[in-house]
């Protein structure tokens, strides 16, 4: 599995140096990005899940970018395996082509997760598909009428190594990487949308909950094609795990 992680960081970087020797445009940008995540199991087969983000605009502090509220019902096939379906919706803060106006965008999304254990070592990964429909704009202060549509796929790979076996106040190394990638019919020059690659620290505060505190490099590129974002992020995440089955008596 190290094998599998090393051949990951060497591919997204390999990636990101031959994009950025064909790019016409990049742009340097500095963010926070702020989550939170629960997901809470109600039955041995069913679940909710949901998740609240807050990202900063630029020079890590200077305003806002982009606000995120989503929710899902998950299936468990079984406990490390999980179906989730569920709805998001997104806040795209005043930014060029729309510098008066929040430009809003509904997204369906699916979702199947898995978890792996190496030993000590465990791994978690998705693919998510998305159908994102964002708000046209008029101008710079004026939302128009109907949606842009386009499909999502991601590939998200998380892998930690702790550095104890105590499931409390537990400290682990964490590498992260996700792969975005756009479809649909208006989709013209951007297939590929991003990756983020993260690399941070995961701390268990107690049996349900953990927070994880890292950068995490995203490299975009935007919708006219030739033009590049590299943003450097400060990512904090606070994820809980909840069990609200009832306990056999």
């Amino acid at each position: 599995m190290n094998k599998l992680i090393l051949a990951l960081v060497i591919f997204t970087f390999s990636t990101l140096s031959l994009s950025a020797q064909q790019t016409k445009s990049t742009s340097d940008v500095q963010q926070i990005w702020l989550g939170y995540f629960n997901q809470a199991r109600l039955t041995n087969k069913f679940g909710i899940w949901t998740d609240l983000h807050l990202r900063t605009k630029e020079d890590f502090t200077n305003n806002f970018s982009q606000s995120i509220a989503r929710v899902g019902l998950t299936y468990y096939a079984t406990d490390n395996t999980k179906l989730t379906v569920g709805y998001a919706y997104v806040s795209n803060y005043a930014a060029e082509g729309h510098t008066n106006v929040t430009q809003p965008e509904h997204r369906a999304w699916q979702q199947v997760q898995w978890h792996t254990k190496y030993g000590k070592n465990r791994t978690m990964q998705w693919i998510r598909l998305e159908e994102k429909y964002r708000r046209k704009i008029l101008n710079d202060s004026t939302l128009a009428s109907g949606y842009n549509f386009n499909y999502k796929l991601r590939y998200n790979l998380f892998y930690e190594i702790p550095f104890s076996q105590k499931p409390e106040n537990r400290l682990s190394f964490v590498v992260n990487d996700e792969v975005h990638l756009n479809f649909g019919k208006q989709v013209v020059y951007n297939y590929f949308d991003q990756n983020r690659f993260f690399l941070g620290f995961k701390f268990n505060t107690n049996k349900h909950d953990n927070v994880q505190l890292g950068y995490m490099n995203q490299f975009q590129q935007l919708a006219a094609g030739n033009r590049y974002r590299n943003n450097h992020v400060i990512r904090l995440f606070y994820f809980q795990n909840l069990d609200w089955r009832k306990k056999k008596s």
